[in-house]
């Protein structure tokens, strides 16, 4: 039986450069590979020692990168190792089987977010009225699924993060803070969901997972055993449970130690 490995992206595996935390002497600072470039410039970064693992645990398991990105955001990443077989995208919006979205799949999520959650464009016409467009940088819809705002984070103000997930709360969307961007996304639009779909396609008998954010909790619960960094919203919470352990690195070199982590996990005998 496979083993699905379905791990978070951005400030889990890989890292932009504000968020690598390469806090030792710059002469101790490990190798970086760049795995995804945006607009001809450099934008995120794994070790070279985490591009090794990472090709070493897809060969030995069935890695599913799963990610709030968009499809097109998710297609510039340049990862090491085998293509994967399944992606996640837009939160679970999308499965991707082989590089191309699976219609039913989709359709199976419009359906449920039709029938659960208040309209993304009633969600939308709220952040475009409250938000301030002093600390507000760019409103955004993804895949025509969930909305999200770049801020400057050192002039958002906390009270309007709790106000709107409140607000949001009450018509079936919840709302996640990851560095600069606010996201407001439907409740049953989930990473967890999609992996699920997963195992029942693959008949996979063990899954592991990794994330750092509020988005990524229900994907770490899902999970047989997880792993999240000492950074991201999740660590700001103290959040734990009973599979998941939470490791103390931050940045870049966390990512390496959840390859590790994932790693000796697949290998270990069953």
């Amino acid at each position: 039986m496979p083993v699905i490995v379905a791990s978070d992206l951005d400030r889990t595996l890989i890292y932009s450069a504000a968020a690598l935390a390469l806090t030792m002497p710059d002469a101790r600072a490990p190798r970086l590979l760049c795995v995804e470039v945006h607009e001809s410039k450099p934008l995120s970064y794994m070790t070279e020692t985490a591009a090794r693992l990472l090709t070493e645990l897809g060969d030995a398991a069935l890695f599913v990168p799963t990610t709030t990105r968009t499809r097109k955001q998710y297609q510039r990443i340049n990862l090491p190792g085998p293509a994967p077989a399944y992606a996640i995208c837009a939160n679970g919006g999308h499965l991707l089987v082989d590089g191309v979205s699976d219609g039913d799949w989709h359709a199976r999520v419009l359906a449920r977010l039709a029938d659960e959650c208040a309209p993304l464009s009633e969600v939308q016409e709220h952040l475009l009225r409250t938000a301030d467009p002093v600390w507000v940088r760019k409103h955004r819809v993804a895949e025509d699924l969930f909305a999200y705002l770049v801020v400057e984070r050192e002039l958002l103000p906390e009270e309007w993060v709790k106000e709107l997930g409140g607000w949001a709360e009450n018509r079936g969307w919840t709302v996640s803070l990851q560095g600069r961007k606010i996201y407001a996304v439907p409740k049953p639009l989930t990473k967890s969901a999609a992996m699920r779909e997963v195992v029942r396609r693959t008949g996979a008998d063990l899954t592991l997972a990794a994330g750092d954010s509020l988005l990524d909790a229900d994907l770490l619960l899902a999970a047989d055993r997880s792993w999240r960094p000492g950074h991201g919203e999740l660590a700001d919470d103290d959040w734990t449970a009973p599979a998941v352990r939470a490791l103390p690195e931050r940045g870049v070199l966390a990512g390496e130690r959840i390859l590790r982590e994932l790693l000796h996990t697949v290998r270990a005998p069953r």
